[in-house]
């Protein structure tokens, strides 16, 4: 019975070697997101996650000129707290920030000669427009303008003929006009409003 050692031997050799062969290495378990996390999409080829700035319409915003007054105490051309406080709230609105020019109207009441109200008014907007430029303005943005007391806002005196206090604080002043960028310039509220005949067209 010597022929079944070399079997047997043969069987142990196959089964050893069958046994000995490495195991497949287990797959490594997918990433999970922690919470707070937002997990990560697999890459594709060819796909981009950020647009383009041309494929955001930017909307423009349609601007009226600017139009306020910069008021002043009697006989001065020194700009008060309450002057200055309405030039910083200018240098915040859309149209002074649209870089448009600036028109500065010098004005008076009608206390004292015409001569001196000029000069009074032409100082006034000397004023505003030295205020601006110490404000980075660019002077060739401004322009100034002396009136006096020829386009008064308010009345100067009452009926009776005594003086309007209250009407000549209102006319000593500086009117701010600023005009806006061609670009961004709206439609004229008044080029909108219908004329008579369209008015009673539209009745009819």
């Amino acid at each position: 019975m010597t022929y079944r050692a070399p079997l047997a031997i043969t069987l142990a050799l196959a089964l050893a070697a069958c046994t000995s062969e490495p195991a497949e290495p287990e797959p490594e378990p997918l990433p999970t997101a922690t919470i707070g996390e937002t997990p990560v999409p697999e890459e594709s080829e060819g796909v981009s996650i950020i647009r383009e700035d041309s494929d955001v319409a930017q909307e423009i915003i349609r601007l009226q000129p600017l139009e306020t007054r910069i008021s002043f105490d009697q006989g001065g051309s020194d700009l008060s707290g309450t002057a200055i406080a309405e030039l910083e709230a200018v240098l915040e609105t859309r149209q002074f920030k649209a870089g448009g020019a600036i028109v500065l109207s010098g004005h008076t009441d009608t206390k004292g000669t015409d001569a001196a109200n000029m000069r009074a008014a032409q100082n006034r907007a000397e004023a505003v427009r030295d205020w601006l430029v110490a404000k980075n303005v660019p002077l060739s943005r401004i322009t100034v303008i002396a009136i006096g007391e020829q386009n008064p806002a308010r009345p100067n005196a009452r009926p009776d003929g005594s003086p309007d206090e209250e009407g000549r604080a209102f006319n000593r002043r500086v009117d701010v006009v600023i005009t806006v960028p061609a670009e961004l310039a709206g439609p004229n509220p008044e080029d909108e409003a219908p004329t008579l005949v369209e008015q009673v067209s539209t009745e009819d």
